[in-house]
């Protein structure tokens, strides 16, 4: 094997380790979020567009020529065959065909589940910001209902007092008193008023949340079924080139 294609051997089998570590149930995508803030990858993710591309065309052009190579091979095993050459260039032909089929599939293997990393890599941030969205909405509803129930009862306590059933003791009230009391009632009706429609905005919010956080799951088990599929085709091929 050259040194090309060992390097390329090399880059699938780093892949392959990768995104088995990035599938890890244990590891949430808010620690994986933390992982990617520390200033080492802040620095790569200048260069990450620049050199995603970057392996992203050199793994097309030698996916081409590993294409190229099995056509040649193909066509010149079939003429030997047909000419009933000697033994021996027939094996050396068929070791030529062989190569050229193991270096596509590495290629190939190689360029897909590099797109697979990148999205896996998107899809864990965008979860992990939608969990923590959806931490921050919880947090404002919670804080809102506290807020309603305050106010809802500081309402009826003056309620009470304005229809003279407080603690049933005999309060004396005067106009300006009741007016007071009156314009405080309306601005807790008013308060009140605006925490529940932010009360009702954020469990809107928080059911939107909901709904894209199952969205992104749903893909990321989808991308992990074809993984394995991937995975299983790998190994098929393994065992063929073993034989």
């Amino acid at each position: 094997m050259t040194f090309q294609w060992t390097a390329v051997a090399g880059f699938l089998y780093g892949e392959i380790a990768v995104i088995l570590v990035l599938c890890l149930p244990f590891i949430s995508p808010l620690r994986w979020q933390k992982i990617f803030m520390f200033p080492l990858w802040s620095k790569m993710a200048v260069f990450w567009n620049k050199m995603f591309l970057t392996i992203i065309v050199l793994l097309i052009v030698l996916f081409l020529d590993a294409i190229r190579e099995v056509r040649k091979y193909s066509s010149v095993h079939v003429n030997e065959k047909a000419a009933n050459v000697n033994s021996s260039a027939f094996d050396h032909i068929q070791m030529k065909l062989f190569r050229s089929q193991r270096n596509l599939y590495l290629s190939g293997f190689s360029l897909f589940l590099w797109l697979v990393l990148r999205r896996t890599v998107t899809l864990l941030t965008q979860l992990a910001k939608e969990m923590a969205s959806h931490a921050a909405l919880e947090t404002q509803v919670n804080d809102a209902t506290e807020a309603a129930k305050k106010y809802m009862a500081e309402n009826e306590r003056l309620q009470e007092a304005l229809s003279g059933k407080g603690d049933g003791k005999k309060k004396e009230s005067t106009d300006a008193t009741e007016e007071k009391l009156k314009e405080e009632v309306e601005h807790l009706k008013a308060e009140l008023q605006k925490t529940s429609s932010a009360f009702h905005k954020a469990k809107t919010e928080v059911a939107t949340v909901k709904k894209q956080s199952e969205g992104l799951r749903r893909e990321y088990d989808h991308l992990m079924k074809e993984f394995e599929q991937l995975q299983q085709s790998l190994n098929k091929t393994e065992d063929k080139k073993d034989l």
